[in-house]
C-alpha cells in the first residue's frame, strides 16, 4: 500500500491552472457541504475519467498475470494490530464500534486484507509469485487544515496491487512492476526519476522488524536500481515502516515535480502474518510481499494530470471526445444524432450541442469544455461522406471519415 499516496507536491507553481477550478469548469468532481470535506462527489464525466485510468491500469497489469480481488471497506482492531498498523496510524483511522461493543476500523489501507486471502490456503512454490490488484476507496482521518482539493481526501481511491512471491523472485517482479510504471506514465508525458528511500539507521525503532531483514530487503532494491541502470539517489528515513521502497517523482508539463508511484518491498509482514510457501523440499518457506501503486491516489493523480494538461486530457481519456455542433437544430439536428448514434457505436464518447445558441458560439463552448475535435453540421456535411474535424485549439479543420476519428480516439 502506497503510504505516501496523498502527500503535496515537493515544488508548486501558482502560475498552474487549479484542479479544482478545471473540476468545476469542466463538470468532472464537486465538493458538497453536506457529505464533508475531503469526501469527493464524481458526476458523470468524472466517474469516465476515473473508469478509463483504471482500465488502463488493469490492461498494463492484466498481461502481467495480476488478478483482481475485492475486499470489505472495514476490518477488525485485531486485523490492524497484528499487521501493526492499529499502533503506527491508530491516530488517523475512523473506527466504528458495533452494538455488540466489537471495534473496527474503515480500511486506511488494503494490504492486510490482501494478506489473508494469500492464507486462505496452503500455497506451493510452483503458484508463486501470487499477485493480486484491487481498485478501491481507503479512509483516513485527516484534519480539516490538510485537506487540499483532491490532492489530500478523507476518502480516496488506491489502484492497489500486492505480489507474494520468493525472495529470488524479488529483481524480476519489481523489474516488472517498473515497466508498468514507465508506461503509464510516459503515455502522459511525465519524466520519472526513481529515488531509494531506505530506513534510518539512527532510529530503528520507529520500523517493523530487525536490522539484518531491513538489509536484506534495501540490498535487493540497490540491486535492482542498478540492473535498471538508473541514477537513484539514496534518502534515509523515507522509508515504510514495514519496508524500503522505491518512490518515482514526475516532473510535468510546468516543470513542477510530484512524487507518484512507488513501490514497497516488504519482509516484515509476511513475519507478523506467517505467510508461507511449501517449497521443493514440501518445507514451510517465508515469502516477501512486495506493494505498489501505480496512481497512487487515483484522485490526487488526476489533481496532476489535470494541471499537467490544463484540463486538455488526451482524447482517449476526455470524457466527452466529440462534439457536434449543429448549424441549424430544425434542418441539421436530426443528421447530428444519427451521426452521433454511429460514432457512439463505434465506441466514442460524443455530445450533441442542440441548444439555440449560434455555431461560433457552439463551437467556443466545445472549446472551453476542452472536447478534442468538433464536428460542424450543415448543409455540406449533410449532402457529403466526409467529416469537417476541428482539432482542439485549432481553427482550421481537416476532412476524415468516421472510421478515421473513431481511430483518432483511441490510445496508440
Amino acid at each position: 500500500m502506497a503510504h505516501d499516496a496523498t502527500d503535496k507536491p515537493f515544488e508548486h507553481s501558482a502560475q498552474s491552472r487549479d484542479h479544482k477550478e478545471l473540476g468545476t469548469q469542466l463538470d468532472l468532481f464537486l465538493f458538497n457541504d453536506l457529505v464533508g470535506s475531503g469526501l469527493p462527489l464524481w458526476t458523470p464525466k468524472g466517474t469516465i475519467l476515473r473508469e478509463e485510468l483504471d482500465a488502463f491500469v488493469w490492461e498494463l497489469r492484466k498481461k502481467h498475470g495480476y488478478q483482481k480481488v475485492e475486499i470489505p471497506h472495514m476490518a477488525k482492531k485485531d486485523l490492524y494490530e497484528k499487521s501493526g498498523h492499529w499502533d503506527k496510524f491508530k491516530n488517523d483511522l475512523f473506527r466504528v464500534t458495533t452494538r455488540e461493543g466489537h471495534e473496527f476500523a474503515i480500511k486506511p489501507m488494503n494490504c492486510p486484507h490482501h494478506t489473508q486471502i494469500y492464507a486462505r490456503k496452503p500455497q506451493s512454490y510452483r503458484d508463486l509469485p501470487v499477485r493480486y490488484c484491487n481498485t478501491t476507496i481507503c479512509y483516513r482521518d485527516e484534519q480539516t487544515g490538510e485537506l487540499n482539493g483532491l490532492a489530500r481526501l478523507r476518502a480516496f481511491t488506491q489502484d492497489d496491487a500486492h505480489v507474494f512471491c520468493r525472495q529470488p523472485q524479488i529483481e524480476e517482479e519489481i523489474l516488472k512492476i517498473w515497466d508498468i510504471v514507465d508506461e503509464f506514465y510516459s503515455t502522459f508525458g511525465f519524466h520519472l526519476s526513481p529515488t531509494l528511500s531506505l530506513s534510518d539507521p539512527n532510529n530503528m525503532d520507529a520500523y517493523l522488524g530487525d536490522s539484518a531483514r531491513w538489509k536484506q530487503a534495501e540490498d535487493a532494491l540497490r540491486s535492482v536500481a542498478k540492473k535498471r541502470k538508473v541514477d537513484a539517489p539514496e534518502v534515509l528515513g523515507e522509508a515504510a515502516f514495514y519496508g524500503p521502497k522505491i518512490d518515482f517523482v514526475a516532473a510535468d508539463s510546468m516543470g513542477r515535480k510530484w512524487q507518484v508511484a512507488t513501490i514497497q518491498l516488504d519482509m516484515n509482514m509476511p513475519e507478523r502474518f506467517d505467510l508461507t510457501c511449501v517449497n521443493e523440499k514440501g518445507e514451510n518457506e517465508r515469502i516477501v510481499m512486495i506493494h505498489y501503486a501505480v496512481m497512487g491516489a487515483l484522485e490526487r493523480f488526476l489533481s496532476i494530470l489535470l494541471e499537467h494538461t490544463q484540463g486538455s486530457l488526451p482524447a482517449w481519456l476526455a470524457p466527452v471526445q466529440v462534439a457536434l455542433a449543429t448549424v441549424s437544430n430544425e434542418k441539421h439536428l436530426g443528421h447530428a444524432n444519427k451521426l452521433a448514434a454511429e460514432l457512439s457505436a463505434a465506441g466514442a464518447r460524443v455530445w450533441v450541442d442542440d441548444s439555440d445558441e449560434s455555431v461560433g458560439k457552439k463551437v467556443r463552448n466545445a472549446e472551453q469544455q476542452k472536447i478534442p475535435y468538433t464536428l460542424v453540421i450543415g448543409d455540406k456535411e449533410m449532402a457529403g461522406t466526409a467529416l469537417a474535424v476541428r482539432s482542439r485549439g485549432e481553427k482550421d479543420t481537416m476532412e476524415m471519415t468516421a472510421e478515421e476519428l473513431v481511430a483518432k480516439l483511441k490510445r496508440s
